[in-house]
């Protein structure tokens, strides 16, 4: 263990110490995560039934459980350079204010234009539609940070890019949908009245504030009925957890070059990508029987989906033009509240993570948003940086948990992600400092109502 008067405020790689390979847990996974299911036949899906709706090569990596590392193109990891490697900060200030033995250390992935972990995903899929020869792509975005994202990937390669955002999120942040807008992206409240999906979520939902769910129904079928377009989505599938391992791989190296070996890492948990990116290399040295990790996901009370949630086969969107898939759900017709909590108001949760909570390989819990802006305005006024809502989730229980090791004098070194920042997020903030932000936890009659559409047949009882 190296001193800790040698350990700086941040630990940057060199550019050539950039991975090279993204890395695919379920190389490593005894239980793989459930195929996804067409919803007509209840078979696997092909890879040439996906094609019609994803890029030729992310259907391959959307597949493959088996290559535990694939190459990284050239192309991306010259787009990467711009803001990658990413610092690991440790959390000094922090560390100070909470008068706590224990050791905490940040992924910080907001120093990109994007403001998110997102550009990295982002870029691939966008790179991959325009290797295939594609006119542009289609997407759904929440709070706001996967849409400026893409928008960004897909200037830099000259694709047409059409994002749905959810209602909410498209009048509470409309600077983050100014920024999609001077990407040259478009940018449509969801559910709209542009789509027949839409259309009909309006009819059953009327004055809905909108969900994940519900713009990826309508990005789908806009991409599935426009010719040379495809479909690209920002967390939940295997393909997205692949690209954003490049996450957890630099922690890894960072922490590995002051040998620093990490007792606890916390993420975010909504869809999964960050949360899934950051634990991959650590997850895989613990299905491996190297090492042993404590990994928690944390998320909104207002939409539990791992604590909450059940294990089923269901849909990925609110329209269910999509394939099913096994995972812990709260149904795709469950509308969330709509608090701010951003990004992490999906209903569902990745198979992978799913599927390695469902094993007790890690652990889960939801916290309320007073309590994450509490922790996110202790962070900022100690650490500088300003955090996005979702990121603050993390911050949250690790602040909970090094106050855990100030009771009981254990010197835990702690990683958490700060998957971006929260400059757009003001009126959250907004309403956390005049106090009229409230909590919102569902009771079980209204998560009934998002089990009640859950797709019923054999094997898939909830």
């Amino acid at each position: 263990m190296a001193n800790q008067k040698e350990i700086p405020y941040k630990i940057y790689l060199e550019e050539n110490e950039m991975p090279r390979q993204w890395y695919n847990v379920r190389a490593d996974m005894k239980n793989k995560p459930a195929p996804l299911l067409n919803p007509g036949t209840l078979q696997p899906m092909t890879a040439e039934e996906l094609s019609g709706v994803f890029c030729d090569e992310l259907v391959k990596q959307e597949l493959d459980n088996d290559n535990r590392h694939i190459d990284i193109p050239q192309e991306i990891l010259d787009f990467y350079k711009m803001y990658r490697p990413s610092p690991l900060v440790r959390a000094y200030c922090l560390e100070k204010k909470l008068d706590t033995p224990a050791k905490i250390y940040y992924k910080f992935e907001g120093n990109n234009t994007s403001g998110s972990h997102k550009l990295n995903s982002a870029i691939a899929q966008a790179y991959y539609a325009k290797k295939q020869g594609l006119k542009g792509v289609t997407t759904e975005t929440g709070a706001g940070q996967w849409g400026t994202a893409l928008s960004m990937a897909c200037a830099y390669l000259d694709l047409d890019c059409k994002v749905y955002m959810v209602k909410v999120s498209y009048e509470q942040k409309p600077f983050r949908r100014e920024v999609m807008r001077t990407y040259g992206a478009s940018v449509t409240p969801s559910p709209s009245d542009t789509t027949a999906v839409g259309r009909r979520i309006l009819a059953e939902h009327p004055g809905t504030t909108g969900s994940l769910g519900c713009a990826i129904s309508e990005a789908v079928e806009v991409a599935t009925s426009t010719p040379g377009y495809r479909y690209v989505l920002g967390s939940v599938l295997n393909q997205v957890l692949l690209h954003q391992s490049i996450i957890g791989l630099e922690t890894k190296a960072a922490l590995d070059k002051y040998g620093i070996t990490p007792d606890l890492i916390i993420g975010c948990a909504g869809g999964g990508s960050n949360l899934g990116g950051l634990i991959a290399p650590f997850m895989g040295e613990k299905l491996r029987g190297e090492k042993n990790y404590r990994f928690i996901a944390v998320e909104p009370a207002s939409c539990p989906s791992l604590t909450r949630g059940k294990f089923v086969y269901d849909f990925c969107d609110t329209g269910m033009v999509t394939p099913l898939a096994k995972m812990y759900t709260l149904g795709s017709n469950f509308i969330p509240s709509p608090n701010h909590a951003g990004g992490l108001r999906y209903h569902g949760m990745s198979s992978i993570l799913s599927q390695l909570y469902h094993d007790g390989y890690m652990e889960a819990t939801s916290v309320e948003q007073t309590s994450v802006f509490e922790a996110a305005q202790m962070f900022a006024r100690v650490e500088g940086i300003l955090p996005a809502p979702e990121s603050s989730h993390a911050i949250r229980v690790a602040i909970d948990e090094a106050l855990k090791c100030k009771e009981t004098g254990e010197e835990k070194t702690i990683v958490f992600g700060l998957t971006g920042t929260g400059y757009f997020d003001m009126v959250a903030y907004e309403k956390f400092n005049d106090g009229v932000m409230d909590d919102y936890i569902p009771t079980d009659e209204d998560l009934a109502v998002g089990f009640a559409g859950i797709p019923k047949f054999p094997g898939n009882e909830i």
